[in-house]
């Protein structure tokens, strides 16, 4: 199972490579559009894919490094890398968000403007072409390998397609004597691009500072008492290493049970999670009840 966990790692890295060609293309035809055709929304498009190029470049370091097995210094591994790396790119995200709602701001100052040519509109339009089709792919992948990692890139896919849209839309728009429109969709690409960093940053130190989903919790907890022979949970607790899930449980059985029996317990709880559930690791611990 864990050898299909490092192999499931090394096929996440191609969703993350593909990530990166397609922004680097993207984010220099947009910026080189935008400055041509002084549209300030797709200048903030552009940059947009460049926290996204550092974005995809960090959950490919941490899917890397992931796969190193244990050693002297982990002894559980590198699992947590990529968690890492995504709150690392989380932090040089937030940085570009606030650069495009500076200069997004600074530009009302300046009176105006002329409508930028409707060649952006077009950019915007074919950018969101391309960032749907990657969206397809890496969810699609995503979903075959299981990984948080290269869904959350795919849901940023997304993201981006619909930030190219709404970019535009606001440029299409500023063409009716409506120039400013275009500097509102500056300010809305700006805040996307806040809000997706502080999304990640929110995800990262959930799992980096050992939270678990309750809801999940209550399941296995449901699941544990059915196995013959558990008597009910008396405590349980769960964390992440990278995208695998580690439980550590206390189960109470019967008091007349020998040790051997007892032990028996434990092993089916562990099987049935690990088995049919997916669940990376689990440590029972047995007391009588």
């Amino acid at each position: 199972m864990e050898d299909l966990k490092y192999k499931n790692l090394k096929l996440g890295e191609r969703g993350a490579i593909i990530s990166i060609i397609a922004y680097i293309c993207l984010s220099i035809i947009k910026l080189i559009v935008g400055y041509w055709s002084d549209s300030a929304a797709l200048r903030a498009d552009g940059l947009n894919n460049t926290t996204d190029i550092i974005a995809s470049v960090a959950v490919l370091i941490g899917l890397r490094i992931s796969q190193k097995p244990a050693d002297q210094d982990h002894g559980y591994g590198h699992w947590k890398s990529e968690t890492i790396a995504s709150m690392v790119a989380s932090f040089i995200m937030l940085a570009v968000g606030i650069q495009v709602l500076n200069e997004a701001i600074m530009s009302t100052f300046q009176g105006v403007k002329e409508p930028p040519h409707l060649g952006a509109a077009v950019t915007g339009v074919f950018s969101a072409i391309i960032m749907y089709f990657v969206y397809r792919y890496n969810k699609k992948l995503a979903t075959r390998i299981n990984s948080k990692a290269v869904m959350a890139a795919a849901k940023d896919n997304i993201s981006d397609a619909w930030v190219s849209i709404g970019t535009a839309i606001g440029i299409f728009a500023s063409q009716f004597n409506m120039g400013w429109l275009d500097t509102v969709t500056a300010i809305i690409v700006g805040l996307l691009i806040c809000k997706t960093a502080w999304d990640i940053f929110k995800s990262a130190s959930h799992e980096l500072s050992d939270g678990f989903d309750v809801d999940k919790i209550n399941l296995y907890e449901k699941i544990i008492t059915e196995v013959n022979g558990v008597i009910s949970v008396k405590e349980m607790k769960g964390r992440f290493y990278g995208n695998n899930e580690v439980l550590d449980a206390v189960i109470l059985v019967e008091a007349s049970l020998t040790i051997e029996e007892a032990h028996e317990i434990a092993t089916r709880v562990e099987s049935l999670l690990i088995n049919n559930y997916g669940v990376y690791d689990v440590h029972i611990h047995v007391e009588p009840d």
